[in-house]
């Protein structure tokens, strides 16, 4: 009786996990390349909100845990010296009450990075094993803004992804800031700062924007002369509220309309129903996007072992994203927040679809029959937004005939 009964039991425990080895096996879709663009972690603010309560940013804030450190150099696109970096000199001229300079990743902030790299791993090492262990530089490709704390989150999330465990140095690849296309590059892109330069400071004075501005400054006893936006305070309530640091009083009672008010903001300063200003903003990206899937499928890639594109970007990266992608949810993205493109190929029709996901949620863009979206809709989809560096450029240039798309 026993003997059956345990026959029996080892039986059914083994059909359990066969049934679990041969979920992923049974999938009719098989994974073939991961695209991930995430924001930096936890930061200190880019400016502190002027006359009020300050929140003491000590250097103690900014210590790297031990299991976030790994061999990494920087380097420029070709592999070559990390070229200069004039947005971080710009930080570094800087230095809030505290100590600390603005937009530094925090410990805080590199935590984050490691857990989105331990997520990461949970679904493309453990449950789907997909990517090789130890870290591979033929596998997987790291670029980011030439900016502190976005090369930081970089070396956080692969520490986390591949549990420190390397064969080689980790390479983070950057840009020269003028050539920057991971974020809109006003400096880069004269026709970008044309539309879009003066709609930061325009949004201020929008009727609706300008009251709520006006008595957030009153309540908080700011100088009504003082320089103040929404995004702004945003930027230091989420950095202090983060990190457990004190936030003015007046602030408490502001919080959801803070938030609103800095995404109306942002929807105004890109205007996103203009299609030229998305393109500006996100059309080399998406180009590379869409070419590194084409050179996945087409198998004309220098690489044919690559399996993970990793992009280190920032806020102002992903919300255009979002917005071309037609699933912006009028909600500020979190610290480390993602997008997610994975490249799938049926088993049976070898047909390609493309699956987006945001923050670990699926998306359903707009123009795709399904979440699991057949690859031509895709193209067509992006196809609006997507730029080849040459048409880039000429459109950049293109200040004086200002030609309509």
């Amino acid at each position: 009786m026993w003997a059956r009964v345990g026959l029996m039991g080892s039986v059914a425990l083994g059909s359990v996990f066969w049934a679990q080895k041969n979920k992923t096996e049974t999938s009719p879709y098989e994974l073939k390349l991961i695209q991930v663009l995430f924001r930096h972690g936890a930061r200190t603010p880019l400016k502190s909100i002027p006359d009020v309560l300050e929140a003491q940013w000590v250097p103690q804030l900014l210590v790297a845990p031990a299991h976030t450190e790994i061999d990494y150099m920087v380097t420029d696109l070709q592999g070559g010296p990390r070229p200069p970096a004039p947005v971080e000199d710009s930080y570094r001229a800087k230095i809030l009450t505290g100590g600390t300079y603005p937009g530094q990743l925090t410990t805080l902030g590199m935590q984050q990075l490691y857990d989105l790299g331990v997520r990461l791993r949970k679904k493309y090492i453990q449950e789907e094993p997909f990517l090789t262990p130890p870290f591979n530089p033929k596998e997987v490709y790291i670029r980011s803004t030439n900016i502190v704390r976005t090369i930081e989150s970089a070396k956080c999330l692969v520490a986390g992804l591949f549990q420190q465990e390397q064969a080689g140095v980790v390479s983070i690849l950057t840009d020269k800031a003028e050539n920057e296309i991971l974020y809109p590059n006003y400096h880069g892109c004269k026709l970008l700062k044309r539309l879009i330069g003066h709609r930061w400071g325009d949004s201020s004075t929008l009727p609706d924007i300008a009251a709520d501005l006006q008595s957030i400054q009153r309540a908080l006893g700011v100088d009504p002369h003082q320089h103040l936006d929404f995004i702004l305070i945003r930027d230091d309530m989420v950095a202090r509220e983060s990190h457990g640091l004190p936030l003015p009083t007046a602030l408490e009672n502001w919080r959801s309309i803070v938030e609103q008010r800095a995404v109306d903001m942002i929807c105004h300063i890109y205007e996103p129903s203009k299609r030229q200003n998305l393109q500006l903003c996100v059309g080399p990206l998406f180009h590379i996007l869409l070419n590194n899937i084409e050179d996945k499928i087409q198998g004309t890639t220098s690489k044919p072992d690559r399996k993970l594109f990793l992009y280190s970007v920032h806020d102002t990266t992903l919300m255009p994203c979002l917005m071309a992608l037609g699933v912006f949810d009028m909600k500020w993205p979190p610290y480390a927040a993602d997008i997610t493109l994975e490249l799938y190929q049926h088993r049976q029709t070898n047909q390609h679809y493309v699956k987006v996901s945001y923050i670990g949620q699926d998306q359903k863009i707009p123009g795709c029959s399904d979440v699991y979206c057949p690859l031509h809709e895709f193209k067509e989809a992006l196809a609006v937004y997507a730029l080849p560096d040459e048409r880039y450029h000429t459109l950049c240039d293109s200040v004086d005939d200002h030609p309509k798309l």
